[in-house]
This record gives C-alpha cells, structure tokens and sequence, in this order.
C-alpha cells in the first residue's frame, strides 16, 4: 500500500462555534510477534487523549485500516494538522 512507508497522520478538528479543538492520530508501529498495530490516540486539544491500539496479523491488514479510519475522520470534518483553515 503507498501509505505503509509513510509517518503517522495527524488529523485535527477545530469549530470555534461549537467550542470544538479536537486532535486525531493514526500511526502502525510493528508487533513483536511479526504482525503489526494501528496506535489511535485522540481528543481535545492540549490534552493527552485517549489511547487504543489494535493488532493486525500483517502490515497490508494495519495499513487497510489505518486509511478507513482517516477516511471516516476525514469525512466527519477532519483535516491535516498542517493546513491552515479560516475558521
């Protein structure tokens, strides 16, 4: 997959009307037994979030994943860190 070389995405969400400053992260880290994990850690803004991680059998399966769940975060109003948005 052209993702699985890549480094950990991070998404944010950011609504001053709604008092809404959320972050999302998606990273695959190897698994000591040849699978491999999809790490997600989230929530508000300057604050440490939630954690959960999820083991896969193989890289293809984690890498699967880990585009489904940016898909999703995307289309519920998620952008890169990176970008600037007018809000």
């Amino acid at each position: 997959m052209e993702k699985e070389d890549a480094g950990p995405v991070h998404l944010r969400r950011i609504d001053p009307t709604q008092n809404m400053r959320r972050f999302y992260t998606l990273a695959i880290q190897p698994t000591l037994f040849g699978g491999a994990s999809v790490i997600r850690n989230w929530g508000r803004i300057g604050t440490n979030g939630q954690s959960m991680m999820e083991t896969f059998d193989n890289e293809d399966a984690a890498a699967a994943a880990l585009l489904r769940l940016e898909r999703a975060k995307r289309r519920r109003g998620y952008s890169a860190a990176g970008t600037a948005r007018n809000t």
